[in-house]
C-alpha cells in the first residue's frame, strides 16, 4: 500500500470515528426548521430576534422560511444562531462508514472492469463460471483497494 493510500485510510479512519458519533445520534430537522424552533422554545417573537440582529422583523420570517425549504445559506444560518446564543453544527455525514463506502466503490469498479473482460472473452467462447468469477471480482476489489487513490472513482 502506498504513503498516499495509507494516508487516505488514516483519514477515513479518523473521520469516520468523529462522524459515527453524530450517526450514532441521528437526528432529523424540525418541520419548520431549527431557527423556528429554537426560537419558540426561547420564547422570542421575530421582533425580538430582528432586533437582535439588526434586521426588519419581515426578515425574519424570510429567513426561517429559507431555512425551511434550505435555500439558506450558511452566513445566514450561523448569523442567526449567534443571535440565539448557539452555535452553528455544519457537517456532511455518509450514511455507511467511508471505509465500506470506498470498499463498495471498489466492487463497483472491480465489476465494471470484469463485464468488460467477460463480454470479450464470452464473444470468443471462454465465459469464465459463476465461482470463478466471484473469487475474481474479490481478488479485484482488494487490488483496486491497494491501488485506491482517485482513480477508485473513474472506473465504476
Amino acid at each position: 500500500m502506498s504513503y498516499q493510500n495509507e494516508r487516505e485510510a488514516l483519514a477515513r479512519k479518523h473521520l469516520d470515528k468523529q462522524l459515527s458519533e453524530i450517526r450514532l445520534g441521528a437526528f432529523s430537522k424540525p418541520p419548520k426548521g431549527w431557527l423556528r424552533a429554537v426560537r419558540d422554545a426561547l420564547g422570542l417573537t421575530t421582533r425580538q430576534l430582528a432586533e437582535r440582529m439588526n434586521k426588519a422583523q419581515p426578515s425574519i420570517t424570510a429567513l426561517e422560511k429559507n431555512e425551511a425549504t434550505e435555500s439558506i445559506t450558511l452566513k445566514s444560518l450561523r448569523e442567526a444562531a449567534e443571535a440565539l446564543d448557539c452555535q452553528l453544527v455544519y457537517a456532511i455525514v455518509p450514511k455507511d462508514s467511508l471505509d465500506a463506502t470506498v470498499r463498495k466503490q471498489a466492487r463497483k469498479a472491480a465489476e465494471a472492469r470484469l463485464r468488460r473482460i467477460n463480454h470479450t472473452m464470452s464473444l470468443e467462447a471462454q465465459g469464465v463460471r459463476k465461482p470463478e468469477l466471484e473469487a475474481e471480482l474479490d481478488r479485484l476489489t482488494d487490488e483496486i483497494l491497494r491501488t485506491g487513490g482517485s482513480r477508485l472513482w473513474e472506473d465504476a
